[in-house]
């Protein structure tokens, strides 16, 4: 998910409905969970990947300043 950022992969999940989870995996220490959600659209809301966004920018942010 190049759209929210580097390094941010995608699940998809397809049972009663479809859902996505938003995560980051490249820093040794953790796996970040930015976001899940349930789609009801073919795109993906505009809300869904500000919000992955913000989230991926705090992680990165906490990483800068020392935390985990």
């Amino acid at each position: 998910m190049a759209t929210v950022g580097a390094g941010v992969w995608e699940i998809r999940v397809r049972v009663a409905g479809a859902f996505r989870l938003f995560f980051v995996a490249k820093f040794a220490e953790a796996v970040y969970v930015l976001h899940v959600f349930q789609k009801k659209s073919q795109q993906t809301p505009r809300l869904d990947l500000e919000l992955g966004r913000a989230r991926y920018q705090a992680v990165l942010r906490d990483r800068s300043k020392g935390g985990k």
